[in-house]
């Protein structure tokens, strides 16, 4: 399932820019492959410049992403989130982010990080002063908060889908049962005609037989139209039959969909 079907990604991502700015946590949405599928919402150089700047440093934030759920510490030592979205019981993405100290860093620390991921120590440092600080307490429960209301947006987005879907099948059902039920009655006034045929040519054929004898060519010749006459008759209600099973098997399925 694939999340970008079904979602109104610019209404989620209004969301996720609204609850950044009331929060201070970065967020980007991505979906069941962990391909990203919304923008990055208040990433700081820090995080996007810097430490994924670096080969090293993109290696262990995508061992990170793919790894890691819940509320955890980065490799990095800021403190992450990620909320899967479900539907149904499938994950179809999860909602990532962070990007946020918990406490206020210890800067030897993250020289010590800096050094190993080929990053110029001082400049990594400037740009880890520009990171947010919030208590692990408060970072917990606007991860929480955000991945409970992205998880019913997205839900409300895919039963509105699925309901303009179930409309559509109906409409389209509705309107091939009309085109069937047409079809049945132009082939029962064929039949119609076809009868009223037979009984005309019937009865020419008894006064050709009266008229000749056992031995009447014309009983013979009207005979034959009569037995062509019925053969049609016969294809037509096999016809008719078919139409009847279609049909049928239309109403079923709208009889599904209530």
């Amino acid at each position: 399932m694939d999340i970008r079907d079904f979602l109104d990604v610019p209404q989620l991502e209004q969301l996720m820019q609204d609850w950044s700015d009331a929060t201070g946590l970065a967020t980007i949405g991505v979906d069941a492959k962990g391909e990203y599928f919304t923008k990055d919402v208040n990433f700081t150089d820090f995080c996007i410049k810097y430490t994924r700047g670096s080969d090293e440093g993109l290696r262990r934030c995508q061992k990170c992403d793919a790894e890691c759920s819940g509320t955890y510490y980065c490799h990095a030592g800021l403190m992450d989130f990620s909320r899967d979205i479900i539907i149904n019981g499938e994950k179809v993405g999860a909602i990532i982010g962070g990007q946020v100290l918990p406490e206020e860093p210890d800067d030897d620390k993250f020289r010590a990080i800096a050094e190993e991921l080929g990053i110029d120590p001082e400049t990594y440092i400037e740009a880890l002063h520009q990171v947010p600080v919030r208590s692990e307490r408060s970072i917990k429960a606007a991860a929480k908060l955000l991945g409970d209301v992205v998880n019913m947006m997205v839900k409300m987005n895919f039963d509105h889908q699925k309901d303009d879907s179930k409309m559509d099948k109906m409409d389209e059902d509705i309107e091939r049962a009309a085109g069937l039920i047409q079809e049945i009655n132009e082939k029962s006034l064929q039949l119609d005609k076809i009868e009223s045929k037979q009984n005309i040519l019937s009865l020419n054929a008894s006064i050709e037989a009266a008229r000749a004898g056992e031995f009447g060519r014309g009983f013979a010749v009207v005979a034959a139209e009569v037995g062509k006459l019925a053969v049609n008759s016969g294809e037509i209600n096999k016809s008719i039959k078919h139409s009847l099973k279609e049909l049928t098997g239309t109403i079923e399925e709208l009889e599904k969909l209530k």
